[in-house]
């Protein structure tokens, strides 16, 4: 087990030298010229050498991303342009609103969509599984922001139930901070929910037709048993599978609603630096959503042999 983690360790580092490589050419290679974009519609040609300068972008394209590898490897991640400030810094400042939507949208989705899924397994053609599917296709279908704006008008403005946007910490009290994150964890867990939805009915029902499912019943079990002792857990493996593809999605999905809600998080950061140009910003935080994404991936191959004990690294 060492071995293996230990194995896929060291493969996380071409995989985020790659992305390195990626995100530092997306930048560079895009169309128009960052300092003039950077420096603003009244910039002198004073200005905009200056800003080229302090960018390195005088230097050929080799130099400039061994320059920035250098830095990178010693933990940092570049100063913003506008603030003036780390971006260690301002990812330190952020991180707690997208941590904790993260944590409440996975949370919720797992409690919501594996009962879902393997009672729609269960009940294979009936109307509960056929709402299931109708949820997962719909879930799919409607845009985050779409729903997050329907949601607000609904429960925040019609029923007057929820804030309708911020956030707060939950070292001022966990009802403010249930309050106000309910809304968003709804509105980023419909996507999550119908991803994990689908794939544990699909499990489930490929375990229920197993020859050991068929001799648990023969053997006079109930089918609540069955269910959750055989076939549910035999499909775990491939749910937490589908978990850990879906953090895509969900990263994806935090930068959109904490923009809808207000939410100052990391999500609401990469939107401002895109919009600003900020390119220190983006190239971090990308890296660091890639980094995590890795991580999270990681931790999960980890977990398989805890959910299947047959499998051996």
């Amino acid at each position: 087990m060492l071995r293996y983690i230990l194995m896929r360790v060291l493969a996380t580092v071409p995989v985020m030298a790659v992305v390195a490589l990626f995100v530092f050419l997306m930048l560079r290679l895009s169309p128009g010229d960052p300092a003039s974009v950077i420096a603003g519609d009244y910039a002198t040609a004073e200005d905009i050498a200056r800003i080229r300068e302090q960018l390195g972008l005088n230097d050929p394209i080799p130099q400039q991303f061994l320059t920035w590898i250098g830095v990178l490897l010693q933990g940092d991640l570049g100063t913003s342009i506008f603030t003036n400030l780390p971006v260690t810094t301002l990812i330190a400042q952020r991180i707690e609103p997208t941590l904790m939507l993260s944590l409440t949208t996975i949370v919720f989705s797992v409690l919501v969509a594996v009962p879902l899924g393997a009672v729609a397994a269960w009940k294979s053609g009936s109307l509960i599984d056929r709402f299931v599917m109708l949820f997962s296709v719909a879930g799919f279908s409607v845009p985050v922001f779409v729903l997050g704006y329907v949601l607000i008008y609904v429960i925040s403005m019609k029923l007057n139930l929820l804030p309708v946007q911020g956030y707060r910490s939950p070292a001022d009290g966990l009802g403010p901070f249930f309050a106000h994150i309910a809304l968003p964890t709804m509105t980023l867990s419909v996507i999550f929910i119908a991803l994990i939805a689908r794939m544990t009915r699909a499990s489930v029902i490929e375990v229920l037709q197993e020859d050991y499912v068929r001799t648990a019943r023969a053997k006079g079990q109930n089918e609540f048993t069955i269910l959750i002792r055989h076939a549910l857990a035999n499909a775990a493996v491939p749910i937490v599978t589908v978990i850990g593809i879906g953090i895509a999605l969900l990263i994806g999905g935090v930068v959109v609603t904490e923009s809808v809600y207000n939410i100052p998080g990391l999500g609401r950061l990469v939107l401002d630096a895109v919009l600003a140009r900020d390119y220190p910003i983006i190239q971090g935080l990308i890296l660091f959503f890639s980094f995590v994404y890795i991580v999270i991936n990681l931790l999960i191959d980890i977990s398989y042999s805890f959910f299947d004990p047959r499998i051996r690294y």
